[in-house]
């Protein structure tokens, strides 16, 4: 007989909420669930097909344990006392950092994992973290942390009230305005607010989607938005068109930007970005005009050497024009949880990478430096390294030297549902739950909306006897290893007490876990109406619930700097600035006359799901998109074969011609080519596309995110 469970995808942050039909423990069918408040009127393919990976034939059921060339199942006992183990005697041979740890974006959609993946690596004592967030993201946090005190302060965007749109590298009409905030239908209201007489400007080196439907599109060069947006810094400040209460109120360090924009020529600048200096005057001076203005940057702007000085501008120009908490700008949402103060309450340790000495970015240090810290001799050398549900050898930069440094460890444990592109090499390959088999209270994101919303997560149907929950396998690691989970003494013996007297009485609930923490953050939430929700009121609601209208005045109480002001000149952004301005225009290099741009898909999620055929169509892929006057010039017709070469790796490639890319990029989409191997069966690994990031060279970085320039890096294009 079938049922209606209603929940919400995580995918992204969207958390678009899921009406799904389930029957006999499958599920059938998932639709939008059109009762949700929030996010009712945002629904994609992925969400609509997510079963797919659910019943994917190569799923991982039980633990398996590398034999040889093959894999065995195993029980979970003999795979928590195998790597527990294992990593104990690394450890106990060369300290903590023997053991490191990468993870992938499913681990942050999940209300359990990072907590106790956290909590393991506390218990542990490794330093040796690594995130995806060095792969696109870590810029936002870097600008965030210097000029508002935390690097969770993401504004969010009041677009039913904007009249002036300039986006920075990012495609909404595919999208749908995520990233580090959700607003849901983003791009329909936009559009909306276009037809009453809103000016949509993109910046972009491509014509995308969005760009069809904007008023103006700037063809900005790959990695030179910096040099654009400084110009409109430059325009405001010369003439006069800055907020002057904002200005000196709520910001400090204006004047430093005067000096800054005093010493950058207008017409170098435009030159750098190659936008003519008339449309960065009449934009400048537009936004500035405004009633209603915002300025949003996304990825497109974070993969490049100058990514957070761009990142950093994008910010100042809703500081100087008095776009930040006013009607029609980007303001601070409170959400239910109070994330930045909860976060300001753990005090991280702080921890340079060996080899390089640079500092961790949003508590994980750069994807780039992990090869190097594993086959480099040496105390602190990984030795041992958990993959949790990502895949860093498609995700990040020069995947073939980093395939080559995991094939040299002497331990790597995946947790995943299939075995990937960067589990080839694992001795353990440890099934994980999805989503759809768990339940989650996203609270930590909650002010990420951009209107107070709260939903619980019900899981739709049961996980596989032998898959377990990521947060159960860390804590069982602990335990196993002896390590006091969260570095909290007596903390193992409390969970193996709850865990005994769960059993004893048969309710599962009295067992220590990610519900007992869902509880205490609705206990001790925000207050809506003069009152706390309680627990029942949240599991009452299964469309979830907006808590409250959108408000402004909260920004100013959220910062968390010292002085509780904006530091609109951070001294080690302005130094950065400077140096930029006195590097000599880019020029390609010889033998590598095009820059590597990325476009988004809408129905696959980074390296993430490319692998389901209800999410592509048939000849499903990735190829090169060339402009047609720079085809001619290499005599490549539409459908060839090419080669696309870089100092580092090749890879071959379908040619597409189109005026899509400006002339001197070309577009390789991103997160393709994983293989997909068959541990179970024995089958020949399945995979479609190219890795476009086995062209990256790992090294040039930018030094305030540590980002590699996976989006405006130099490559070479021949007919095969």
């Amino acid at each position: 007989m079938s049922e209606t469970v209603y929940t919400f995808c995580r995918y992204c942050l969207a958390s678009c909420g899921l009406e799904v039909t389930v029957d006999g423990n499958r599920i059938t069918k998932i639709a939008a669930d059109k009762q949700n408040p929030h996010s009712w009127q945002d629904f994609c393919a992925k969400g609509r097909t997510a079963n797919q990976l659910v019943e994917h034939p190569r799923r991982i059921l039980n633990p398996m344990r590398r034999v040889g060339d093959t894999y065995v199942e195993a029980t979970w006992d003999e795979a928590i006392a195998d790597i527990a183990a294992r990593m104990t005697a690394l450890i106990d041979a060369d300290g903590p950092d023997a053991v490191g740890v990468y993870y992938g974006n499913p681990a942050g959609f999940s209300s359990s994992n990072v907590i106790f993946m956290n909590g393991w690596l506390d218990a542990i004592g490794t330093q040796n973290r690594y995130a995806v967030g060095s792969v696109d993201q870590n810029a936002m946090h870097v600008v965030a942390q210097a000029m508002y005190g935390s690097i969770l302060m993401a504004p969010v965007s009041d677009i039913d009230n904007c009249d002036y749109f300039l986006l920075v590298g990012t495609n909404p009409a595919v999208s749908a305005w995520n990233w580090l905030e959700t607003v849901p239908a983003g791009w329909r209201r936009a559009l909306a607010r276009q037809r009453q007489g809103a000016k949509i400007v993109i910046v972009d080196p491509l014509r995308t989607e969005s760009t069809e439907k904007a008023d103006m599109h700037l063809a900005v060069r790959p990695g030179q938005d910096w040099a654009l947006l400084l110009a409109m810094v430059k325009v405001i400040l010369d003439e006069g068109l800055e907020h002057r209460q904002d200005c000196t109120e709520l910001a400090t360090g204006v004047d430093d930007l005067r000096t800054l924009v005093a010493d950058a020529d207008l017409d170098d600048l435009a030159a750098r970005c190659d936008v003519p200096r008339r449309e960065i005057e009449q934009v400048a001076r537009e936004f500035a005009a405004a009633r209603g203005a915002m300025v949003v940057t996304r990825t497109g702007v974070s993969m490049h050497v100058a990514g957070t000085v761009a990142e950093w501008l994008g910010h100042v120009l809703n500081v100087i024009t008095g776009r930040m908490d006013r009607p029609g700008g980007r303001r601070y949402e409170p959400g239910y949880v109070d994330a930045i103060r909860m976060s300001g309450m753990v005090k991280a340790k702080p921890h340079r990478s060996r080899l390089l000495g640079r500092e961790m970015v949003a508590g994980a240090h750069a994807l780039s430096e992990l090869p190097d810290e594993i086959t480099t001799a040496g105390r602190g050398q990984i030795r041992a390294m958990l993959i949790n549900c990502g895949n860093p050898v498609v995700s990040g930069p020069d995947g073939a030297r980093l395939d080559n440094a995991l094939a040299q460890l002497e331990l790597l444990v995946a947790i995943d549902f299939v075995q990937r592109e960067s589990h080839r090499h694992a001795h353990w390959l440890l099934p994980a739950v999805h989503w759809l088999e768990r339940d989650d209270l996203l609270a930590f994101t909650s002010n990420m909306h951009d209107e107070p919303y709260l939903q619980y997560g019900a899981r739709a149907v049961e996980p596989p006897p032998g898959a377990r929950e990521e947060w159960r396998i860390f804590v069982d690691l602990a335990i196993a290893m002896n390590a006091p989970l969260f570095g909290a003494k007596g903390l193992n013996g409390f969970v193996k007490a709850t865990r005994r007297l769960a059993r004893i009485t048969r309710r599962p609930a009295l067992e220590f876990g990610p519900h007992w923490i869902d509880r205490l953050v609705v206990a001790t939430g925000r207050k809506f109406n003069g009152r706390r929700i309680k627990w029942r009121d949240v599991i009452s609601h299964p469309h979830g619930m907006v808590l409250g209208p959108r408000e402004f005045g909260h920004f100013r109480n959220a910062l968390r700097t010292d002085d509780k002001k904006v530091h609109a000149a951070p001294p080690e952004f302005v130094e950065r600035a400077r140096e930029l301005l006195a590097e000599p225009r880019p020029e390609a290099p010889l033998g590598y006359p095009f820059q590597l741009a990325n476009r988004r898909r809408r129905h696959s999620m980074n390296s993430w799901l490319n692998e389901l055929p209800g999410l592509h169509p048939a000849g499903k892929g990735n190829d090169v998109v060339i402009h047609p006057k720079d085809a001619a010039d290499l005599g490549v017709s539409d459908g060839d074969l090419v080669r696309v070469f870089s100092p580092v790796g090749a890879i071959e490639l379908k040619a597409v011609l189109s005026d899509a890319p400006r002339q001197g990029v070309v577009i390789i989409d991103h997160g393709w080519g994983s293989r997909v191997f068959d541990p179970r069966g024995g089958a020949g690994p399945v995979s479609y596309g190219a890795n476009r990031n086995l062209l990256i060279d790992a090294r040039p970085v930018d030094p305030l995110s540590q980002t590699a320039t996976l989006s405006s890096s130099y490559v070479g294009v021949e007919r095969v």
